[in-house]
């Protein structure tokens, strides 16, 4: 079995052109991605794997994708949580979450801020 020297990421947003693009961009760098619709798709995710990086959508169908945060905290407890919305989200509502950021998101930008912040927490890129 292969086991990837980079990040395992976990992104979790209701749109599939998010999630297609997303998963592309990170794969060609290398990365291993796991990709989830729905909150309830996301906590099998997160109960079965452990993940150096999560990005989620603040709105999912089905939940406030800050409900994740105790699961993502149980399972990946020094996992980078990377909470993005396509609203004006307070940051007050997002307690938590690492950093904020608006959509559209810039490719990068995002790589960018990942690798600095996994460099700090001392994760392998």
């Amino acid at each position: 079995m292969f086991i990837s020297n980079k990040p395992f990421i976990l992104i979790i947003d209701d749109d599939q052109a998010i999630l297609r693009t997303f998963m592309r961009i990170f794969q060609k760098k290398g990365y291993t991605v796991t990709v989830a619709a729905k909150g309830k798709e996301a906590i099998e995710k997160l109960n079965n794997n452990h993940f150096d990086v999560t990005l989620i959508d603040f709105c999912l169908p089905d939940m406030e994708g800050t409900k994740l945060f105790p699961m993502i905290d149980h399972s990946s407890p020094k996992a980078l949580k990377i909470m993005w919305s396509g609203k004006i989200v307070p940051p007050e509502n997002i307690t938590g979450a690492d950093v904020l950021l608006g959509k559209p998101i810039q490719p990068d930008k995002l790589l960018s801020l990942i690798d600095n912040k996994l460099k700090n927490k001392n994760i392998e890129l």
